[in-house]
């Protein structure tokens, strides 16, 4: 049976996502940035949470950590290079190590960049992925604790994975990723399509998440700084890829439209 899934609306543009076993009723969520949301959904669907899976230690991601795991019991896992700043961390993971809810089984990727230790988290079997704010729809995170080109390389490995994933981001920020997408890459067909579908869900209060993988890569400049076209959009002709998406990650931060 496939795994359900519940996206769950935080604070002013965060995600929280549920992740439901049918076989074993086992339940995790990924990332609590408030505690009432996410128990209202559990209630609402008649979930008992037995996991929370953190992606980073910012406090829009934790700061419901307590409050919920102090509700349902449930075992919060994160990633071991932040454990001092996750609180109520039963679990620390490294790169590869497994993470289970019920029969569902998934495996941490450890994607430094946004801050210095977070972790994705990858359901093969059920084709999910779980980015937190390295990988956004159309964008990714800024590179607080750690310089660009580290956050390239963790893009570089969400990006080997299979095109087939279902994405999930921590926040809802399509619509200026999609905004300055376009202004590095005006003449992308399908971007223009995806800002056109999000403009559209949002109109009706709706999620622009997930994604899918796929969609990332042919629209997403973060995942093409090694493209050509791209480096010569930027007036970069010939430069190292890192210091390509550095440049675009600079006009990120910097663009207004």
């Amino acid at each position: 049976m496939p795994a359900d899934i519940r996206i769950v609306p935080c604070l002013e543009d965060n995600y929280a996502v549920l992740l439901h076993d049918p076989v074993t009723e086992a339940t995790a969520v990924v990332d609590v940035p408030e505690p009432g949301p996410v128990m209202d959904a559990l209630d609402k669907e008649g979930w008992n949470l037995t996991h929370i899976l953190v992606t980073h230690h910012h406090a829009d991601h934790t700061q419901g950590v307590p409050a919920v795991k102090a509700r349902y019991g449930a075992t919060v896992v994160g990633p071991k290079a932040e454990a001092a700043n996750i609180p109520g961390l039963d679990v620390a993971v490294v790169d590869g190590d497994p993470v289970a809810v019920g029969s569902l089984v998934g495996r941490v990727l450890e994607t430094p960049g946004h801050t210095a230790g977070p972790a994705s988290y990858l359901f093969d079997g059920e084709k999910l992925l779980f980015a937190g704010d390295t990988l956004f729809t159309l964008g990714c995170g800024r590179p607080l604790e750690c310089d660009p080109p580290v956050l390239w390389a963790s893009l570089q490995r969400l990006r080997a994975l299979p095109e087939d994933l279902t994405l999930f981001s921590g926040h809802e920020y399509t619509l200026a990723n999609a905004r300055f997408a376009l202004s590095v890459d005006p003449d992308n067909a399908r971007l223009a399509e995806l800002f056109a579908e999000a403009q559209a869900r949002r109109a009706k209060g709706e999620p622009t998440i997930p994604s899918s993988l796929v969609d990332e890569l042919l629209a997403n400049p973060f995942l093409r700084a090694d493209d050509v076209g791209m480096a010569e959009r930027l007036g970069m002709a010939g430069a190292d890829p890192a210091e390509v998406f550095t440049e675009l990650r600079l006009r990120k931060n910097n663009f207004r439209g």
